[in-house]
């Protein structure tokens, strides 16, 4: 999905404009892929712009940085600020947020310790990430000849630049074959993820989706679908999953920051069928709870003003 151009770009502190935030070609991440980020979503309130769980995913991103030993140079309170004050800026009643923290200019090599830690957030408007008639009717999925990385190799548990690869090699192979999307296997054969968003199956009327030990991302709004199944009375188990469970869910749906509750309807050339009743309720709450809407979730929300 091609970016639209806004107006301030917040780097290391303050606010430049777009077409100035920049950074050499010599860049310690864009040889080694050494850099981890988040991505979050400011949603339409009555009380304007409303960041998800943005306290959550600013934690996960200390997380993902300690995992890849990166030392973040300001506190998860300057961080969360600095979101705030980029979407305020933009003056976007809803956009795309990326943090992304990365080793900057001054040193090369495999060894990243010396590097200097540099942090931008950036906001874009950004759609349904997987289309709008995705979001109706579902997409067409298939399974991924390229395995999940297994976590002593590289740990699924951290959102780090450079381990997307893993994830746009199953994309493109997906893109290329006529599908929307990928689903990937850990190296054991199990149900990981699609290339991007976690996945839940629906069987009798209860939820299934993979453990984080399969190679999962703990995923946020992975948690929140947790949330509100369980507070609409439907039970939830993480169980491993093989293909098959797959092709005879009754429902399948995955979800994450960009792609948020996404049907399925095929998956391998099996039609799993449009958006079944468990899925569309699990979508209309978590919309409206987004959008301030729900009492329940009210703490989800952080104001951006």
């Amino acid at each position: 999905m091609p970016l639209e151009a806004n107006e301030k770009i917040w780097m290391d502190g303050k606010l430049v404009p777009w077409d100035e935030a920049k950074v050499h070609v010599l860049t310690h991440s864009l040889h080694y892929g050494s850099g981890v980020f988040e991505g979050i979503r400011a949603y339409p309130t009555k009380k304007g712009p409303a960041i998800f769980r943005l306290t959550e995913h600013v934690a996960r991103l200390y997380r993902s940085a300690k995992i890849y030993t990166i030392e973040i140079p300001y506190t998860a309170e300057t961080l969360i600020d600095a979101c705030k004050e980029t979407v305020r800026a933009s003056g976007l009643p809803e956009c795309y947020v990326r943090p992304l923290v990365y080793l900057g200019y001054g040193e090369m090599g495999l060894n990243p310790l010396p590097c200097p830690v540099n942090v931008s957030i950036a906001v874009w408007p950004w759609g349904a990430y997987l289309g709008d008639e995705g979001m109706q009717h579902g997409v067409r999925m298939k399974i991924s000849s390229w395995r999940r990385h297994d976590p002593n190799i590289i740990p699924p548990a951290a959102k780090g630049t450079g381990q997307y690869i893993n994830s746009q090699l199953a994309k493109v192979e997906a893109i290329r074959g006529g599908y929307d999307e990928a689903i990937m296997l850990n190296p054991q054969g199990f149900v990981a993820e699609a290339s991007g968003e976690n996945i839940f199956i629906a069987r009798d009327g209860e939820l299934l989706t993979p453990p984080l030990s399969a190679g999962a991302l703990i995923g946020i709004t992975r948690d929140s679908v947790i949330r509100i199944a369980r507070d609409l009375g439907v039970n939830v188990h993480e169980a491993d999953l093989v293909r098959t469970d797959l092709y005879t869910a009754d429902e399948v749906f995955v979800c994450g920051t960009a792609a948020e509750i996404t049907p399925v309807r095929e998956i391998d050339d099996r039609v799993v069928g449009e958006p079944g009743p468990l899925t569309k309720k699990i979508q209309e709450v978590f919309h409206s709870a987004v959008r301030g809407e729900v009492e329940r979730y009210a703490g989800w929300l952080e104001y951006v003003s």
